[in-house]
């Protein structure tokens, strides 16, 4: 349609488009840009797009709500799964937003699949469901309705450049998100397009992404230097063993991963949270509840299951509301098997009077 360059925050329409043959090859002088950062990729290793700049997944806080909850900052994903933070956490819902499709993933990577889903299973009873089109997670935390949001540092930064009482806490189990850019195949100005996209990756232009009305993560590692005290340094992180997420390796899962998500934590949101109240009083009274435990935190199907490449071309278009659509069979399995274990759950803990 006459686009020269396309410079957007979403890597698989990136991966999608240069499968169809929308881009040319860039060519670029890459001196001084590195190919990874952690186990996230830079640059796509055909040459047709690269990372301009990157965004960190993490929680958005609010000091002064932390402070009246008598709550720590996180510092990991495991802190959130704590009762304390019991209706304190907006969860914006993987296969409904845009950006929370990757979180599920991140998460399963660090942990592995059971630990994984297990851990999600008790974030979930914690957290107040964000949905596409409601509020931000970032207004439902600078408001005091929720004292800490699942979000990525850009939606956030925005919101504390507005003046919104917040801060961003980067977990030690992360992973960045990168903006690539293009150039089109059919550009009618492959020059000018080039010039852009070489000032966008120059040092000039990348201390520009760093400007604090703007506050991206630079892809250029010099653009690092001299930036304020407290700006986050990818990476550093990424050499300290904190950016292990392999985005590339979660694309093909994410639809399956947030599909999952939706069937065993988002439907029956509040049955789960009931069952969890009852087995952390039970715990906290003592009494043994870890089979009850054990029902709530098991996935629907295996990570071997989840591997099929059949299964995942399945759900590869159900992300930001194509789980709208009518439930496939699968789905249908998945969520008889999550309503078995929470029924077994839910005699379980009446045999011990939980």
């Amino acid at each position: 349609g006459g686009v020269d360059v396309y410079w957007a925050a979403s890597p698989r329409t990136f991966a999608a488009l240069a499968r169809e043959g929308a881009w040319r090859k860039l060519a670029l002088e890459r001196a001084g840009l590195p190919e990874r950062i952690g186990n996230t990729s830079l640059a796509d290793g055909e040459g047709y797009y690269t990372a301009t700049e990157m965004a960190g997944f993490g929680f958005a806080v609010a000091p002064a709500a932390l402070a009246a909850r008598q709550l720590s900052a996180p510092t990991d994903w495991h802190d959130l799964a704590d009762p304390a933070w019991a209706g304190q956490i907006a969860l914006p819902i993987p296969a409904r937003v845009g950006f929370a499709p990757p979180i599920v993933e991140i998460v399963l990577q660090a942990h592995g699949w059971e630990r994984g889903w297990a851990l999600w299973s008790q974030i979930a009873a914690n957290a107040v469901l964000v949905d596409r089109g409601a509020t931000f997670v970032t207004d439902e935390v600078a408001s005091g309705r929720c004292a800490l949001g699942v979000s990525i540092d850009f939606f956030v930064n925005s919101a504390i450049a507005n003046g919104a009482p917040l801060r961003f806490v980067y977990p030690r189990q992360s992973g960045v998100n990168p903006a690539h850019a293009a150039i089109t195949a059919g550009s009618a100005n492959p020059a000018g397009a080039r010039a852009f996209v070489d000032f966008l990756l120059s040092e000039s232009g990348q201390k520009i992404l760093a400007h604090p009305d703007i506050r991206r993560l630079p892809v250029r590692p010099s653009a690092y230097d001299g930036l304020p005290t407290g700006y986050f340094k990818p990476f550093a992180a990424a050499a300290a063993g904190q950016l292990q997420f392999d985005g590339e390796a979660a694309r093909p899962r994410l639809g399956l991963s947030s599909a999952v998500f939706e069937q065993m934590l988002v439907q029956p949101q509040q049955e789960n949270r009931a069952l969890w109240q009852r087995i952390r009083a039970a715990e906290a009274a003592g009494k043994s509840v870890a089979a009850a435990r054990k029902l709530l935190e098991t996935p629907p199907l295996t990570e071997a299951q989840a591997a099929d490449e059949t299964l995942r071309r399945q759900f590869a278009d159900r992300l930001e509301g194509g789980q709208d659509a009518a439930l496939s069979p699968v789905e249908t399995g998945w969520q008889a098997f999550c309503q078995t274990q929470r029924a077994a759950a839910r005699r379980l803990l009446d045999e011990v009077g939980a």
